[in-house]
């Protein structure tokens, strides 16, 4: 009887002390450098500190009260347009002013070993844990006054971790987490039926699941973004096959392209309005300190190539990447715009 008490307090014991361990690995130290150094043209760039666990402080998900309101900037008002969604996610605009909201969360991820166990801790408390609802909502102003009066959620079977939506020709385009749909669809309409054609199948699941969608202003080509499925490959670089890229599927050839790489999570588009180049927004690497690595805002011209897993910021190596770099990488990374 002795033993087993002994044991079982040996056992609390290190259960508690690996829970400290966690606690404090996910809490990770403090930063150093004030945000405004980090930011800008040419942030600056602490001295890599690799960690098990990245430097993580989470919010705690609380919601908003009744009237209760975000502080808007000088000039602008805020007023709540809609409320109570089963987290939403991406939004996009009918040309009749219809606003469609992704609610979605991410596919069945593996909690696995130490990494995904953090993982799905620190997902559970932030209240993305649990599944996707996989359904688009669609939300109406008629009467213009700022708040949706009307709603309409909208199922489909196919829908699987939808985010990214874009409408063209009586289409309205759904990047799945695994394929880009194509469902048939006209403004004002309030129920997607009937089965989608799939455009384009894509790498799914990993760490990073959202698709974003973007058509170029004539319409002929999409722009699709898939994130990485991992940090820095560390589950090999084949994993990382059409990922970490901003692909362009054309219309006509029913083809894509991998139009830009290297880009560890690309979550985000748009065309600057004067010479219709195309941006986007990246999360870099973790794992290097609280200080590294600062994400980042981009143009990205064709062919460009920006570093990722190997290269941070066009000359930083990251030496814990194990896949061997491609020859000249170093040449032809380019440098992000603004951090």
């Amino acid at each position: 009887m002795n033993l087993i008490k002994t044991i079982a307090a040996m056992l609390a014991t290190v259960i508690a002390i690996a829970g400290v361990w966690v606690a404090w690995s996910v809490r990770g130290p403090e930063a150093e450098f004030a945000l405004s150094e980090t930011t800008g043209p040419r942030p600056k760039l602490a001295e890599p500190d690799e960690q098990t666990v990245p430097s993580i402080k989470t919010a705690e998900p609380v919601g908003w009260k009744d009237g209760e309101l975000p502080v808007a900037a000088q000039g602008l008002q805020v007023s709540r347009f809609a409320d109570k969604l089963d987290h939403p996610r991406t939004m996009f605009t009918m040309p009749n002013g219809d606003v469609l909201v992704a609610l979605t969360n991410s596919p069945p991820r593996d909690e696995s070993g130490i990494t995904g166990m953090v993982m799905g801790f620190l997902m559970k408390k932030v209240g993305a844990g649990g599944p996707s609802p996989n359904k688009i909502v669609l939300l109406r102003d008629a009467d213009g006054d700022g708040t949706a009066e009307q709603r309409f959620e909208m199922s489909n079977p196919a829908l699987s971790s939808p985010a990214g939506m874009a409408f063209r020709d009586g289409r309205l385009l759904v990047a799945n987490h695994d394929a880009v749909l194509s469902f048939p669809y006209q403004p004002g309409q309030t129920a997607l039926t009937g089965n989608p054609e799939k455009l384009m199948d894509l790498p799914g699941g990993g760490n990073h699941w959202v698709r974003n969608l973007l058509l170029t202003p004539d319409g002929a080509k999409l722009f699709v973004t898939v994130g990485s499925a991992s940090n820095i490959a560390e589950g090999g670089i084949e994993a990382e096959a059409g990922r970490a890229t901003i692909h362009q599927y054309d219309f006509a050839s029913k083809k894509s392209i991998e139009y830009a790489g290297g880009l560890r999570n690309p979550n985000g588009l748009d065309f600057n309005p004067h010479s219709e180049e195309l941006w986007t927004t990246v999360n870099e690497r973790d794992m290097l300190g609280p200080d590294l690595v600062p994400d980042y805002l981009t143009n990205v011209p064709f062919g460009s190539n920006y570093g990722w897993p190997w290269v941070y910021w066009k000359q930083n190596m990251d030496w814990r990447v194990k896949p061997p770099m491609p020859q000249y990488l170093l040449d032809y990374v380019r440098k992000p715009e603004y951090g």
